[in-house]
């Protein structure tokens, strides 16, 4: 099979709706990744802002009440604003991701591999929703 070659390169940005500024990735977090060939070790947190949502392609909230948080700030930005589980389903209802934040590798490596299992699912969709912009 051919991989496919894509038109651009895509940025992903990760911030919170409550996080702290400037903080790096946990040890855990950095280890986690590395199965997937990511290096989180020059990740710093950030705090999600207007100008951050004006920048996306495309906005994913974690959990539900991410969700409600990001269109509570800016309801305008609801049409390019999903569930992660739920895309590309706009239904503000669902099953949010487990934050492994003061948990063990394993449950980091757990979180990492569920992420990695519906970015396999949307991916194909998600490329295909940038590129037409």
């Amino acid at each position: 099979m051919k991989k496919k070659e894509l038109k651009n390169e895509y940025k992903i940005i990760s911030s919170g709706t409550s996080a702290a500024t400037g903080f790096p990735a946990t040890l855990y977090g950095i280890d986690a990744a590395k199965i997937w060939d990511a290096d989180l070790s020059g990740h710093l947190s950030q705090g999600l802002t207007s100008d951050l949502l004006d920048k996306a392609d495309l906005i994913f909230a974690m959990t539900p009440s991410h969700l409600a948080e990001i269109l509570r700030l800016r309801k305008d930005v609801a049409d390019k604003t999903y569930l992660f589980k739920n895309f590309p389903d706009k239904n503000r209802q669902g099953e949010g991701l487990s934050d492994p934040i003061g948990q063990e590798l394993s449950v980091y490596n757990e979180t990492f591999l569920e992420i990695g299992e519906y970015l396999g699912k949307y991916l194909d969709e998600i490329v295909k929703r940038i590129e037409k912009k």
